[in-house]
């Protein structure tokens, strides 16, 4: 069946697009009026989440209330059965039915598009956060860190809600369903809260993450033969900047999101430049994947007595981890990057202990991680590895001069790094005063910023980077 163009934004609901705005103020409008009664409480959340899913594509309308209806069933038969092998066998069906959905939905349509290349395969959102997200619910309830749910309801909601399917934070399902489960109102502060999150990961959006990207990263990473050594490192440093931007900014909009409806999402960024090794850096960075990784993936490897195992399987798991991002070779040796140097950093701190740093030293390894990780990511956002090592030797012709580097430009990056690396407590006074200032100055505030971003914003915005994994 031919598709709709992948990531086309006046169908689907891109999280900063007006489209989203409108879904959400319809769905918050229809949430609390019956919030006290629990089932169409929960009704209403899952019919916001399958017409989430629908703007997308109809497909999904099969594929996820099939896959999570088989899960719950796998959850009911988990806190049924004692035996060893039954429970084994349950887990291992759902483990394999959700990985089957996320490579399904990656990978067949590249291998069915050269079959009949005239038929577009593509579908527009990829099921890795949706499979992540479900696959908690059964591992946990095995490994008996929860005990389930009966309420189909209540799980086909939690499962599939929709500010988390994009790209996250991966949220735990068992700790998803007791808050649809509670019946409250809304505490005004924590709505003042969720607009000034939206409101930020708005401006993360457009001002940063887009501005660097159309009027600098992108042209320089498709066309490095063409910029200075120079240019071409500020470049990376302007990538590190568009992707953290760009990728906090969307999930500050899912936390605001889920909090206008009550529901409390996990953190997912905590200022990852500022870290002071590579295991810092992924306590920091897409807090929600590392998590993952470390609790689903890592700590099922074997070999947990080994003196060597360990920091293999610390290799194998961000192999795999870039691996999950795209099947080519800048994916797999980004992710190897962070593997050995994880590793290193093990064999490190159990050499030597995990002291941290103090004085000129910290500022040192902040940043030495820092240009470890901008190296990096010159693999993940390279076309290719051929375009990524033309980067690399750009760079080291140390060429001049800094043509294109323009005024507004500079000063993006400027404000950028400086907001990044600004002290937590300025961000923690500016979310308080914003969530008890009274309502009419929040919208107050809030439509100034719409209007200023309407203003400087020449073209809408461009999708997410993580929406494509």
């Amino acid at each position: 069946m031919a598709r709709a163009p992948p990531g086309s934004i006046s169908w689907s609901l891109l999280l900063s697009s007006t489209t989203y705005f409108i879904f959400l103020v319809a769905v918050f409008f229809l949430y609390w009026p019956v919030a006290r009664s629990r089932a169409l409480a929960l009704a209403v959340i899952l019919f916001a989440n399958y017409f989430f899913y629908a703007k997308w594509d109809l497909i999904y309308l099969a594929l996820i209330p099939a896959a999570s209806t088989i899960d719950f069933l796998i959850g009911l038969g988990l806190q049924r059965h004692a035996r060893a092998p039954v429970r084994r066998a349950l887990v291992t069906a759902s483990i394999t039915m959700n990985i089957a959905l996320l490579l399904s939905a990656r990978y067949v349509p590249l291998l069915f598009g050269r079959v009949a290349p005239a038929w577009n395969w593509a579908l527009p959102l990829g099921l890795s956060f949706y499979a992540f997200q479900a696959m908690t619910y059964t591992i946990d309830i095995y490994r008996g860190d929860t005990k389930g749910t009966r309420s189909i309801l209540a799980h086909l909601a939690a499962v599939s809600f929709f500010p988390t399917i994009l790209a996250g934070p991966i949220t735990r399902v068992s700790s998803l369903i007791p808050q649809f489960e509670k019946r409250s109102m809304l505490d005004p502060v924590e709505g003042g809260r969720a607009l000034f999150l939206i409101g930020l990961g708005l401006m993360k959006k457009f001002l940063v993450a887009d501005y660097l990207a159309g009027n600098f990263v992108n042209r320089v990473f498709d066309f490095p033969n063409l910029y200075t050594g120079a240019e071409a490192l500020i470049a990376v440093y302007a990538y590190a900047l568009q992707i953290y931007y760009d990728f906090s900014g969307y999930t500050d909009i899912a936390l605001g999101s889920a909090l206008l409806l009550g529901i409390k999402l996990p953190a997912n960024f905590k200022r990852p430049y500022a870290a002071e090794n590579i295991a810092d850096f992924w306590r920091r960075w897409h807090i929600s994947l590392s998590n993952w990784l470390r609790d689903y993936l890592y700590f099922s490897l074997p070999g947990k007595r080994s003196k060597i195992l360990p920091y293999t399987n610390l290799i194998v798991t961000m192999v795999l981890g870039g691996l999950w991002h795209g099947a080519s070779w800048n994916f797999a040796v980004w992710g190897a990057l962070h593997g050995f140097a994880l590793a290193f950093v093990r064999l490190w701190q159990t050499r030597f202990g995990a002291a941290k740093a103090t004085g000129a030293w910290r500022y040192v390894n902040i940043a030495v991680t820092f240009h470890f990780v901008a190296f990096a990511w010159i693999f993940f956002r390279a076309p290719d590895f051929d375009t990524a090592m033309l980067m690399l030797a750009r760079i080291a012709s140390l060429s001049g001069p800094l043509a294109n580097i323009t005024l507004p430009l500079a000063m993006v990056i400027a404000v950028g790094a400086l907001a990044h690396f600004a002290p937590e407590k300025w961000y923690d006074w500016s979310l308080t005063a914003y969530a008890r200032a009274p309502f009419y100055a929040q919208a107050v505030v809030l439509a100034l910023l719409v209007l200023g971003l309407q203003s400087v914003v020449q073209f809408g915005a461009a999708p997410f980077i993580y929406t494509r994994f």
